[in-house]
């Protein structure tokens, strides 16, 4: 008499069992993905110490290549020879940089350096008082006004090139030093090249008559 009572009672104990198994399923079931799709790759690990969007520097040059770009440089355009110059001694060339004809580096005092850009571009690129203000815009100096861009400017006549030159001084910021820029904006076959020093307020103005008389080597290639 007691069979029926001990199945009806193990029945019910593997049904609970079972019950519990199915939830414990649905609560721990994942729902796949797409088949169609898949994970994209991850991303390459940054080298260590360099965050993940930093740009590999570019390497620096050798000492006989530094030397010969420093001292008397010449470099060819896609509508002509181009131009060439004669750096001072105690500039170095800089690392390549992109869109750039060469870099060159300028030595202050205690280690500070002053970098000296030289680009060029197809046409006026807008003309003087849009470059002009470009660069007071790179120091933060509000833009001038066609009646101001003369007085902004000094010009050299260097045999068949007539150069324009600017000199600016950004605001103080501290604890940042003050920076300098002077610049030679030379039209030249077609073509607008700059020459344009970068850097601590200081260093530029110490290499300032530097500038000018690198200013009054720039000649055409051949």
């Amino acid at each position: 008499m007691r069979r029926p009572l001990v199945s009806l009672t193990t029945g019910l104990l593997l049904a609970l069992s079972f019950s519990a198994c199915r939830k414990d399923e649905i609560v721990t079931y994942r729902v796949a993905g797409d088949p169609g799709k898949t994970a994209p790759a991850a991303a390459p690990a940054a080298p260590s110490g360099m965050p993940a969007s930093a740009p590999m520097a570019a390497p620096a040059l050798s000492a006989s290549d530094a030397d010969k770009q420093m001292r008397n440089t010449a470099v060819t355009t896609a509508d002509g020879p181009g131009l060439a110059w004669t750096a001072p001694a105690t500039w170095t060339a800089g690392p390549e940089r992109p869109m750039r004809k060469a870099t060159l580096l300028l030595p202050g005092a205690e280690g500070a350096t002053a970098e000296l850009a030289v680009t060029a571009f197809p046409g006026d690129v807008g003309g003087n008082l849009a470059n002009v203000n470009r660069w007071r815009q790179q120091l933060g100096l509000p833009p001038i006004g066609p009646a101001e861009l003369g007085a902004a400017l000094q010009h050299i006549d260097v045999g068949p090139l007539h150069i324009d030159v600017v000199e600016l001084v950004g605001p103080s910021v501290p604890p940042a030093a003050p920076q300098r820029v002077i610049g030679a904006i030379v039209p030249y076959q077609g073509a607008t090249w700059f020459f344009k020093v970068t850097g601590p307020d200081a260093v530029v103005a110490a290499e300032r008559e530097n500038f000018l008389g690198f200013v009054r080597t720039i000649r055409p290639n051949g």
